[in-house]
């Protein structure tokens, strides 16, 4: 299974691409309407997959207008159409780990001016995120994890509370695999824990991921990012939506267009 709203785009398109080879192993027609039209069909299909995450619907439209493009050139053909499509989607994979990283720095940078009097202070922060968004939800690195992983590298960081992230737990099945993994000091908390640290002092930041942003910049990300936020603004914590553009909804003028997807009432009543 994929997860991860950067992730899935990019995994869709490649997926497509993939299809394409075992389509090109076989005798078929040439024509530039044939590449459409299976082209298309499966963007189709794609779409029915995740309702939230928009990344997905982007990569889509981006990657049938540029099918359309390319059919509407003198002596397109089905090669034609298929070599262009799958540049774009390994495009797309190389493009999302450099927005990571950049989006590691930039975070990087605003913590840092954000949160000065504080490292002025402690010499070392800790940052507190939600759901998982490292190498495990995007190509590499991650989104506000990408941004835990610059702090860290950067001698600026304490440690990283993760969140279990119910019902799914991808806070304490993938988050904390990857804090063990790459060494960076952290603790898996209960969701019902934030409040109590943040009361403490014991956060100094929150940076969290996104599944669709709206025009007016409201969010929407894994159940229980609202009540961190409004945690986070009551204690005068810095709260940060880390995320590329391609999860920015242009059609949407705020969140309350944004379909949230109904998750299955097994992910809560069952383990495993």
């Amino acid at each position: 299974q994929i997860r991860g709203a950067p992730l899935i785009a990019v995994v869709a398109m490649l997926s497509i691409s993939v299809e394409i080879e075992t389509l090109l192993s076989k005798p078929c027609e040439n024509s530039a309407k044939f590449a459409c039209d299976i082209i298309n069909e499966k963007l189709a299909y794609m779409r029915t997959s995740r309702p939230t995450a928009v990344n997905l619907f982007n990569a889509c439209d981006f990657m049938s207008n540029l099918v359309k493009d390319e059919a509407s050139k003198e002596n397109s053909n089905r090669d034609s159409i298929f070599s262009s499509f799958t540049k774009a989607a390994q495009t797309m994979l190389k493009q999302d780990l450099e927005e990571n990283l950049a989006q590691g720095k930039f975070g990087l940078e605003a913590i840092k001016e954000d949160c000065k009097e504080k490292i002025k202070t402690m010499g070392r922060i800790n940052l507190l995120t939600h759901c998982n968004t490292g190498s495990l939800a995007t190509t590499g690195y991650g989104t506000a994890l990408g941004v835990v992983r610059s702090l860290h590298s950067n001698g600026l960081l304490q440690e990283c509370y993760a969140t279990e992230t119910r019902p799914y737990n991808q806070g304490s099945r993938l988050t904390a695999f990857e804090l063990v993994h790459d060494e960076i000091p952290g603790k898996l908390i209960t969701d019902s824990m934030v409040s109590f640290l943040m009361k403490k002092g014991d956060v100094q930041a929150v940076v969290t991921g996104a599944d669709r942003i709206a025009l007016n910049g409201d969010t929407a990300n894994k159940i229980g990012t609202y009540q961190i936020a409004m945690a986070a603004e009551y204690h005068s914590v810095p709260f940060y939506i880390v995320a590329p553009t391609s999860t920015i909804d242009l059609n949407l003028i705020n969140g309350d267009l944004i379909p949230i997807e109904e998750r299955a009432a097994e992910e809560l009543t069952y383990i495993g």
